[in-house]
């Protein structure tokens, strides 16, 4: 593979990456929002729960394009089997695991969420929790691997989406959740 073409996946890995954070944000922001009864009148809000639909759709396309522009990339070496098996890569191993930790999570609470009324309420919703370790895990993943982090503008952004993720999910165990 020339130089070039390295590169060119290289950056769009990395474009990619960073707009499936975003979608993966939007999710978990807008999925904390309906449920936390501080924010009780979102709950009700149509466009919120469209939101939260959408943006749980829109990070597959955005995180596929991300993994395959990774196996395409001879820097990263990445084969198919680290992107199910977490930790066994030769190049940043707990970075790029992390990585596939949140995409096996995601993978999974997506999945569930399509079929929320095949399952029971309790089990869906203790899959669906799993949301917040993915999250947790995208963020180090995104930290730890991203070169986009050392600027200052995307740093600052994403440091203030991880607060606002913790922010909410603590008040949500400090007043609670909506009724269902």
């Amino acid at each position: 593979m020339t130089p070039q073409a390295d590169l060119f996946f290289w950056l769009l890995a990395r474009a990619t990456g960073v707009a499936a954070f975003l979608a993966l944000t939007i999710a978990t922001l807008s999925g904390i929002a309906l449920r936390t009864s501080v924010l009780d009148r979102i709950g009700t809000n149509r466009a919120w729960r469209e939101l939260h639909t959408f943006s749980t759709v829109l990070w597959i396309p955005l995180g596929g394009a991300h993994l395959v522009t990774l196996l395409l990339d001879w820097t990263a070496r990445i084969a198919p089997i680290d992107l199910v098996v977490p930790f066994d890569v030769t190049y940043g191993a707990v970075p790029v695991g992390l990585g596939t930790v949140a995409l096996d999570l995601y993978v999974l609470v997506t999945v569930t969420g399509w079929m929320k009324r095949q399952m029971s309420q309790p089990l869906w919703s203790l899959v669906h929790r799993l949301s917040y370790p993915a999250f947790g895990a995208t963020f180090a993943h995104a930290v730890l691997s991203g070169t986009d982090f050392s600027a200052p503008v995307v740093s600052a952004f994403a440091w203030s989406i991880g607060f606002a993720v913790v922010v909410l999910a603590l008040a949500r165990i400090a007043w609670g959740r909506l009724p269902v």
